[in-house]
């Protein structure tokens, strides 16, 4: 079992961006964004409008912005699924809910598949757009927690020696130090003090703690992106 390119530990140890979710709002009937942006700020949510997808794609979108957005379909333009792809293309990862007036099953389809998180169909229920938010917040919440579980781990693996990950990769195969030595060509006791300061740079005591930090890391990272 290799060691994954990119990884890291327990999301607990990396705790999300402290900065406020916001939620993006972009459509250009000024009336609905405008009373989707006044809705969502009486629950206390930080709101930014935007009135095309243009003016919203010159938006600082840097790595300590996280939240959700709520996308018009139908906009002149650039519209709501050109916007979906634009973003995609800059590794904005924020879960997108579109809006639509038309109901277009097609349209809906092709969103879907590109990864949106949801398609509500105008005027939408107050309530069906609360409970709707509030669920692509705890995505993206889980998104920043794989991303920071990836982080760390990717930080600790920086720090092994290219013999420190060959012992530690064999450690979590299963292997046992004098097999791992018979593999490498080299004495037990050397395995022994790559293993040590191995598993000292990795902030783990046993080997179960070990595989279950890369693991999960790797895991958690591909759920919440899916």
């Amino acid at each position: 079992m290799n060691f994954p390119a990119s990884a890291s530990p327990e999301p607990e140890a990396h705790a999300p961006s402290a900065a406020r979710p916001r939620i993006f709002v972009v459509d250009d009937d000024d009336l609905v964004r405008t009373a989707i942006a006044r809705l969502l700020g009486l629950r206390d949510y930080a709101v930014s409008a935007f009135q095309c997808a243009e003016s919203f794609l010159l938006t600082e979108l840097g790595p300590d912005i996280h939240g959700c957005i709520v996308l018009d379909v139908a906009m002149p333009g650039l519209d709501g699924l050109a916007l979906q792809q634009a973003l995609a293309e800059r590794g904005c990862l924020m879960p997108v809910i579109f809006l639509t007036g038309h109901g277009d099953v097609p349209m809906c389809a092709r969103a879907m598949k590109r990864g949106a998180f949801d398609f509500l169909t105008k005027p939408v229920d107050d309530s069906v757009l609360f409970a709707t938010v509030e669920r692509a917040l705890e995505k993206d919440e889980a998104q920043w927690k794989a991303r920071a579980l990836r982080a760390l781990t990717e930080a600790r693996l920086s720090t092994l020696t290219a013999r420190e990950r060959e012992v530690l990769t064999h450690v979590m195969a299963g292997r046992l130090n004098k097999q791992i030595a018979a593999d490498l060509g080299t004495a037990e006791k050397t395995i022994k003090v790559h293993r040590a300061r191995g598993m000292e740079k990795m902030h783990v005591r046993s080997v179960a703690e070990l595989v279950r930090i890369v693991e999960r890391a790797r895991l958690s990272t591909a759920d919440a992106t899916n």
